[in-house]
């Protein structure tokens, strides 16, 4: 084994993948531009949304059967089913409730059933109950199977329409604005609320109807027979053949009242004679409000795995246009309950941390290595965070709420890696080894220090992972986002930093050159600000960032010449020697003598002194005269060593 001044290389701990990247430094280099690339592009092309899509296989059972008690319900709807579906496997809970007319059963399945096969085990069990003779064959729809789906019941966003206009002709309005947000491919369904239905009501007056002898069958099976349109089969005419249809439904209320419930001997009782017959609104169950006033709501909801922020733009521009040439000038409309604010606001959060978390590092890791090294470090951030997204994107995952919080929690533990990585191949070099044997030497003896690190961080948060039910899905999105994150900053610690480091570090620190700081520096302020103002003015995003970063960085070099590099100078051949002389020289005194007891008794001695004159001790802790003694020794033998050294 050769030498270098005088220091043994440790060949036999090189660490095999470390040594191929020094090795195969081109290959590297194009595998970390390839990774810069699609990361960014696996960035800009995740969907962004406000919660994470958990898919939970929970079906329920709806059934409409009018006219019903609860307890009639329960007895020929509600347990026929549930005895069924007590025969499906995986079934965790059954709930079920049952109303005047309604039955409705909610199947919790476990985890390990996809709700797709929840969904056709349960439609399964429905038509065997229906099967059953007793079951009711009158039922006035077919019971209701589905799924629930958090993020395709939750509306993103909700538009209102307000002003000086009867709810009809709002209601009109907003019916042409759904047809036109339904065409958009993020949207999957919207809403109307806020207007009131309406429904032909007819009103029964029974005594007449006794004096008449009518029954309420009677009065629904002539109403039904006549609201109807007959097709009356197909004519040939002059070579063509057209169809004929009676057209019998009916248009106005008046219509109604003419119906002959009843003809005997020539007796014909109509509607209008034992009933009121009125076109009304139905019972209200919800009301939409705009500072107090009443307006029309239209929900938004999106569909699933489509992007937030994406469908959000549509919506506005779809909106606007919408406004433009189809709404009066005169008509309020608003938009409330936008979930993209919050989201689009914390992934320009998670942004500003990454920029701030570079400059941090490489402000701090500067004063110890220089600013060219403390560079290889904090390049470890972004490098890592566009590998991580790489993986997530590949896995299915979007940004949400859980997923940015997780990238923020891990920003701080990225650099820890390449710190080490750094720091130690910095101090080989400056034992005197070549670049590219320190850096390989350098990561040999700290590779497993730091994969058992990792390691240990990743194992923390293995149990989260196991975490049951709806909340486990809900916060499985921290565990392994986490563990992609760490995953993705050992391998830029292990790969692409030793790489750096064997083709550009150096041990002594340059100096920032005139040329750099007032030239380029310069233009980069000059096209910062202007790209910024640019942006600014004209709207557009990414051109009032690149002049944001192009405008801080240019910033940097005046504040890295005049301010930073002088005091990283300073801290290097002062302040650092200082400190490591005083740490060395309490490291001796700690480790040999007896000064360190007699320190801490002498400590211990001053605080309950304080404390006793002071008043804060009670009287059971007063100090009796032999340990005042005793603490006064300890005190004068603290100072007459101090006073010695």
């Amino acid at each position: 084994m050769s030498q270098d001044n005088g220091q043994p290389l440790s060949d036999n701990k090189r660490f095999g993948i470390a040594s191929w990247a020094v090795d195969n430094r081109a290959t590297v280099m194009v595998l970390s531009i390839l990774i810069a690339l699609i990361g960014w592009n696996a960035y800009t092309g995740m969907p962004r949304e406000a919660f994470p899509e958990v898919v939970t296989p929970e079906i329920f059972v709806s059934t409409f059967y009018p006219g019903n008690a609860p307890e009639d319900m329960e007895k020929l709807v509600t347990r026929p089913i549930e005895k069924e579906i007590k025969t499906i496997t995986g079934v965790d809970d059954i709930l079920s409730t049952s109303v005047q007319g309604y039955s409705t059963i909610h199947v919790k399945f476990d985890f390990s059933v996809s709700p797709t096969e929840a969904l056709r085990k349960v439609k399964d069990a429905v038509d065997k109950a229906k099967a059953d003779p007793d079951f009711p064959t009158d039922l006035p729809a077919e019971p209701g199977v589905f799924e629930m789906n958090f993020s395709e019941m939750m509306p993103v966003m909700n538009i209102n329409l307000s002003g000086d206009y009867s709810l009809d002709q709002l209601n009109k309005w907003a019916e042409q604005l759904e047809d036109k947000l339904e065409d958009l491919e993020e949207v999957n369904k919207v809403e109307i609320r806020g207007v009131p239905k309406k429904e032909l009501r007819i009103s029964l007056d029974l005594p007449k109807m006794e004096a008449r002898q009518i029954s309420f069958q009677d009065v629904a099976g002539a109403v039904q027979s006549e609201n109807l349109s007959v097709s009356g089969g197909e004519v040939l005419i002059d070579g063509l053949r057209r169809t004929v249809s009676v057209n019998g439904e009916f248009t106005n209320p008046e219509e109604v009242k003419e119906i002959i419930v009843k003809q005997e001997n020539l007796e014909i009782v109509r509607l209008g004679e034992i009933a009121d017959v009125a076109f009304t609104y139905v019972e209200p169950t919800s009301f939409a409000r705009e500072f107090g006033q009443p307006v029309v709501m239209v929900d938004v909801i999106k569909r699933s795995g489509k992007n937030l922020l994406v469908l959000s733009d549509s919506v506005k521009a779809q909106l606007s246009r919408f406004q433009r040439d189809v709404l009066p000038r005169d008509l309020s409309v608003s938009i409330t309950g936008d979930m993209s604010d919050q989201t689009r606001t914390q992934v320009d959060e998670l942004e500003n941390s990454i920029i701030f978390g570079i400059l941090l590092v490489v402000g701090v890791l500067m004063f110890f290595l220089g600013l060219r090294n403390a560079v290889f470090v904090g390049i470890a951030i972004p490098m890592s965070m566009l590998l991580s997204f790489i993986v997530l994107n590949s896995m299915g995952y979007t940004l949400n709420m859980m997923v940015l919080f997780s990238l923020v929690l891990a920003l701080g533990m990225l650099v820890d890696n390449g710190i080490v990585v750094i720091e130690n191949t910095h101090r080989l070099m400056g034992e005197g080894q070549d670049p590219i044997r320190a850096a390989k030497n350098g990561i040999g003896e700290v590779a497993w220090p730091i994969i058992a690190s990792t390691a240990t961080t990743v194992a923390v948060f293995i149990p989260l992972l196991m975490w049951p039910g709806i909340m486990g899905e809900f916060m499985k999105f921290l565990p392994i986002t986490l563990m992609v994150v760490l995953a993705s900053s050992l391998f830029v610690g292990l790969i692409i930093n030793p790489m750096l480091a064997s083709r550009y570090m150096k041990v002594e620190q340059e100096g920032p050159t005139r040329f750099l700081t007032f030239k380029v520096g310069g233009w980069m302020t000059g096209l910062g600000l202007l790209f910024s103002l640019l942006g600014h003015f004209g709207g557009n995003t990414f051109l009032f960032t690149l002049g944001n970063l192009a405008l801080t960085f240019g910033l940097f070099g005046y504040l890295n010449h005049y301010l930073l590099y002088p005091a990283s100078v300073r801290f290097q051949t002062i302040t650092m020697p200082r400190l490591e002389r005083r740490y060395r020289t309490f490291l001796v005194w700690a480790l040999h003598g007896k000064r360190p007891r007699n320190m801490f008794l002498g400590t211990i001695g001053l605080l309950i002194f304080s404390l006793h004159a002071h008043g804060h001790l009670p009287a059971q802790y007063a100090l009796l005269p032999g340990e005042r003694a005793a603490l006064c020794e300890c005190v004068r033998r603290e100072a007459h060593w101090h006073r010695h050294q």
